[in-house]
């Protein structure tokens, strides 16, 4: 912006710039020295003057009449020398004004461009501040979608892995399962060979038994035999000596008898008991062979005797019949001519066994089914012990 030079006070004298002004008050002090000089005159100008009064006058009027022209001219032209320094000032304050007014509108200009700079500018730095805030909401925005991202990535991968580690887990215990299924099965199924181990072991033992059973018959038959000929032929020898026996025969036929009053006996077992007496084996035989018996019944009241105190399934107590000196059909006899529910000596049994040892239910029903019970007796024994 253009300020004005601020003017010393002899430049502003109206006619400064032109000169005219300095020429009009040159000829002012000329014709004021001029004035002084007339109207206060020397004594010798004086004398001068009155000499030369006239003349004096009529050059004074010249004087005077050409100052006063010279001062109407000069008034003249400081009126136009005035007139041109107003005009020349107004144009000067015109030109002032509008230099102020051009000064005054560059400035507003500049303010408006500088305005508009700073409103540009303004823009620039919301713009560039929004561009900023984009750029960092964006940055946020992206930072929260990696992170929801990441965060999803993590809860699938964590998901993932626990459906491997149930998958592991389900796959460690189906073969777990599959391993005590095998292992149950192998269980099993040592248990069903052991079973029909047993239950051939069982059958060759009874096949064995029953082959021994039948060579004991044959032999006891051709003991029987031998003994029933031994016996005729000692019959028939006695009967040629007319003997009636010997006192010690007599006393083993009293004890025979005394023995059948209060306990059953086989032929075998009764001959066995009057040896164990101290009777020889002819004198024990000799009694055996002279008393009225029947030993058919003798098996009955020893299979009856056998059930007062203990339990017997139907086999084993023919086996112990036999085992006492029974024949096969006399055991067989004693066994079908007594009065017995065989279920319930099957749970008696099982009581039996479980008051000293400890058995499964499995174990309990081979050990009965061993003992000669039938499979049927020994489940139900089994489920009446609480097996």
């Amino acid at each position: 912006m253009r300020y004005k030079e601020k003017k010393k006070w002899y430049q502003r004298i109206p006619g400064y710039r032109s000169g005219v002004t300095w020429k009009m008050i040159t000829a002012s002090i000329i014709y004021t020295l001029i004035l002084f000089v007339i109207l206060v005159p020397s004594e010798s100008s004086t004398e001068i003057a009155d000499e030369n009064t006239a003349e004096d006058a009529a050059e004074l009027e010249a004087e005077d009449a050409t100052a006063a022209n010279d001062k109407q001219e000069a008034d003249k032209q400081t009126n136009n020398d005035e007139e041109e320094q107003k005009a020349k000032e107004e144009e000067e304050r015109q030109a002032e004004e509008e230099a102020e007014q051009e000064a005054k509108e560059e400035k507003e200009r500049q303010a408006e461009e500088e305005a508009e700079q700073e409103a540009k500018e303004e823009e620039e730095r919301q713009a560039e501040e929004e561009a900023e805030q984009e750029a960092k909401e964006e940055k946020e925005r992206q930072a929260e979608e990696e992170a929801e991202q990441e965060a999803k990535e993590e809860k699938e991968r964590q998901a993932e892995e626990e459906a491997e580690q149930e998958a592991k887990e389900e796959k460690e215990r189906q073969a777990e399962e599959e391993a005590e299924q095998e292992a149950k099965e192998e269980e099993e199924r040592q248990a069903e060979e052991e079973a029909e181990q047993e239950a051939k072991e069982e059958e060759e033992r009874q096949a064995e038994e029953e082959a021994e059973q039948e060579a004991k018959e044959e032999e006891e038959r051709q003991a029987e035999e031998e003994a029933e000929q031994e016996a005729k032929e000692e019959e028939e020898r006695e009967t040629e000596e007319e003997s009636s026996g010997s006192v010690s025969q007599e006393q083993a036929v009293s004890q025979a008898k005394s023995y059948l009053e209060y306990t059953a006996f086989s032929k075998s077992g009764l001959i066995e008991q009057l040896e164990y007496e101290g009777f020889s084996t002819e004198e024990a035989t000799y009694a055996v062979e002279n008393i009225s018996v029947d030993w058919e019944e003798q098996a009955v009241s020893q299979a009856q005797d056998y059930l007062e105190y203990t339990a017997f399934s139907e086999s084993g107590l023919i086996e112990q019949l036999e085992y006492d000196g029974f024949s096969s059909s006399e055991a067989a006899h004693g066994v079908e001519n007594i009065t017995v529910d065989w279920q319930e000596q099957a749970v008696i049994q099982a009581e039996d066994y479980l008051e000293y040892s400890s058995f499964s239910r499995q174990g309990l029903i081979d050990q009965l089914t061993f003992e000669g019970f039938s499979t049927e007796h020994a489940t139900y024994a089994a489920g009446q012990v609480g097996l």
